[in-house]
């Protein structure tokens, strides 16, 4: 029920969580995560690009991933699945190339090739996403933790402390991810919520924004072929009421609440008349 509306979102989950367990039990968590000078520079593995994003290598991350993106599925119900599942692809693409090319090229040579190191996991992903949450999702409510050990009877608005939001706990866990292998982690998260934010303000090229995958992939045409049947089943419907009225058919009996008869059994009752 908590995934009404939200298939993609649902599949991201499902195969976040899956992926994980497996990567875990046939023991190759070493072919999701990037070394720029072992796997790039050294063996040319440029295809970690592709999988370093598919699934994380600790159970923790696991959690806060799965938990983030249970926590943002709202961005799929107001945009639909389709553009939703077009976004998170374009993101993947985008954040599977930028992080590692810009830590090849900039980062790397500037540190001495002291950062080196790109985690496993989607969180460029999930960042990309919550930059949509951010902006479209509004507060319900905010609370202060004070700082002081004031009673209530004595707590006023100027009371020092932290003021927090509905909002907040999904902004933590997120952070929690961006810290868990710093600075990789960290690198990807401000790309990923960079990249959000172009999309959101249309500062991505035209064609790129408008792209969307087709419809089948998120079950669209299947959802219109019963749309359309439940159309000329109720238009069928009408017809039959209708009808019934123009051939002068009996009402229902009382204790049926005078409720239309079907179509067929109107049929079947002037037949047997004519006889």
């Amino acid at each position: 029920m908590s995934f009404t509306d939200a298939p993609v979102t649902k599949a991201l989950v499902l195969g976040l969580v899956g992926l994980s367990i497996a990567a875990s039990v046939f023991d190759i968590k070493h072919y999701f995560y990037i070394s720029i000078g072992t796997h790039f520079l050294r063996y040319g593995q440029l295809w970690r690009m592709l999988t370093y994003q598919l699934c994380y290598t600790n159970s923790s991350e696991v959690l806060f991933g799965a938990m983030s993106l249970y926590h943002t599925r709202m961005v799929e119900r107001f945009w639909g699945s389709r553009k939703y599942a077009s976004f998170i692809l374009l993101a993947g693409l985008f954040t599977a190339i930028i992080p590692p090319i810009f830590l090849t090229v900039v980062l790397r040579p500037l540190s001495f090739g002291v950062l080196d190191y790109i985690p496993a996991g989607p969180t460029p992903i999930l960042f990309a996403i919550l930059a949509q949450y951010h902006a479209m999702i509004p507060q319900i409510y905010k609370y202060k933790v004070a700082l002081s050990a004031n009673s209530p009877s004595n707590a006023s608005d100027d009371t020092s402390g932290f003021i927090f939001s509905d909002k907040s706990t999904r902004y933590l866990m997120a952070l929690q991810l961006a810290l868990f292998q710093w600075p990789g982690s960290l690198l990807g998260a401000v790309i990923g919520w960079a990249v959000g934010y172009l999309w959101r303000n249309d500062l991505l090229p035209a064609a790129v924004a408008r792209w969307r995958v087709p419809g089948w992939v998120v079950g669209l045409r299947a959802q219109k072929r019963n749309d359309r049947f439940d159309g000329i089943r109720r238009r069928l419907e009408d017809e039959g009421a209708s009808t019934g009225v123009a051939t002068g058919a009996q009402p229902a009996a009382e204790g049926e609440g005078n409720r239309r008869r079907p179509l067929g059994q109107q049929l079947i009752d002037e037949v047997r008349g004519a006889f």
